[in-house]
């Protein structure tokens, strides 16, 4: 069994202000993520100026907030919702959810395309390359919280999560980093180096964070106020990534049948 290493979850202390690390690691991802984008709009015949960039990563972020927390809000928490709608407004209690941030992400690349008379896929194959960094970083946040931790285990490289209880436990958020964050933008920097079709580098998002996602739901404790919502195995995250991967089987099939056009790096 490893040791969990005890790493306090504020980062900085200014006065009565708390700066935590996955707040620190959400703007990391953002910075991350503005100079990729920018990096690579750089490149001749992007179609990118920076400006459109600056603008690009900035709605995204409203996006990842916004609906990151609406999200969380309604697939998870519900009932609590219902009996208290303004707890929704309530974001030092933290609570945000992946799914949500991705349908943020997605209207706010909507307006953007439209704003900018760009093509939308054109923008999401853009953006998905990007993703992975701030996904991977905010795992790092969630296992430096001593959150969102695995199911008992007893695998040698286990820890014993404070906050959850004296249980050896798979180190989930670790795994999540490496599959979301390494292993998903390593794959996608060098899917779309290249010109692909239209659609084809969001539908692999898509496609490959679903997998990840459902098969590490396997070994992290379900939410405890859903617990496996069907057959004493399915969690919310596994429910709601099949669509991820439906979705992205069916986008790549579309972009490579030739309804996709062409798209640079």
């Amino acid at each position: 069994m490893l040791t969990y290493p005890h790493i306090d979850p504020v980062a900085l202390e200014l006065g009565p202000l708390k700066i935590h690390w996955y707040g620190l690691m959400y703007l990391g991802g953002f910075a991350a993520a503005w100079w990729l984008a920018k990096r690579r709009a750089q490149a001749e015949g992007s179609g990118w100026s920076r400006e459109q960039v600056s603008d690009l990563i900035f709605y995204c972020a409203l996006g990842v907030v916004l609906g990151g927390r609406l999200g969380y809000v309604l697939f998870y928490n519900f009932e609590r919702f219902l009996a208290e709608p303004l707890w929704l407004f309530a974001v030092w209690e933290g609570g945000m959810a992946f799914h949500g941030g991705l349908l943020g992400v997605t209207a706010a690349i909507l307006w953007f395309a439209r704003k900018q008379h760009k093509d939308f896929f054109a923008v999401t194959d853009f953006v998905a390359p990007l993703v992975p960094i701030g996904l991977g970083l905010g795992r790092l946040g969630n296992f430096i919280g001593g959150e969102l931790w695995g199911r008992a285990t007893d695998l040698p490289w286990a820890m014993v999560f404070p906050r959850a209880d004296a249980l050896a436990r798979h180190p989930s958020q670790l795994y999540q980093f490496a599959l979301e964050g390494v292993v998903l933008f390593s794959v996608l920097w060098w899917f779309s180096s290249r010109p692909r079709p239209a659609g084809s580098v969001a539908g692999l998002f898509l496609t490959l964070y679903g997998c990840f996602r459902f098969l590490v739901e396997f070994v992290r404790e379900p939410d405890q106020q859903l617990g496996y919502i069907a057959f004493d195995w399915l969690t919310m995250g596994q429910l709601l990534s099949l669509p991820m991967v439906i979705g992205g089987v069916v986008l790549i099939g579309w972009a490579y049948q030739g309804r996709g056009k062409n798209q640079g790096a």
